[in-house]
């Protein structure tokens, strides 16, 4: 099997999270600079089976689009562009820093930690697509 590939999209910084081959298990795999997301993601996918990538999707309380997604629809729109092959699909991301900021205070991380937006993006990608997981098992 294939990796499934999750992206938490973001004006500066990208978290981005995979799973094991098998597709069982989430696990966050970096936050890279969004100039940069697009290198990172062909040079990953050369070297790593992907089966298709899940981006968040922002919405507001009213299920309307936030605001970053007049970015992430021309990112999507590249991405296709470049790999016509791959699914890529958006999920619902609502809450995804609220849980991750609660994950961290849950492993105990120390304060400084907490303020890392860096891994707050990552474990909000990781988030994302093991919401995703838990959608397609039932």
């Amino acid at each position: 099997m294939s990796r499934i590939l999750a992206i938490d999209y973001g004006r500066k910084r990208t978290g981005i999270a995979v799973t094991d081959p098998m597709q069982i298990i989430a696990n966050g795999l970096t936050t890279v600079s969004t100039h940069q997301l697009m290198d990172f993601l062909l040079n990953y996918i050369k070297q790593e089976s992907v089966e298709r990538i899940i981006i968040g999707h922002p919405k507001q309380m009213n299920n309307e689009d936030s605001e970053n997604m007049k970015n992430i629809i021309p990112f999507m729109n590249r991405l296709k562009k470049l790999l016509p092959d791959m699914p890529v699909e958006l999920v619902d991301e609502r809450f995804t820093s609220v849980l991750a900021h609660q994950a961290m205070l849950a492993g105990g991380l120390k304060k400084k930690d907490r303020q890392n937006k860096a891994l707050v993006d990552e474990i909000s990608a990781t988030i994302i697509l093991q919401s995703y997981l838990e959608s397609k098992k039932y």
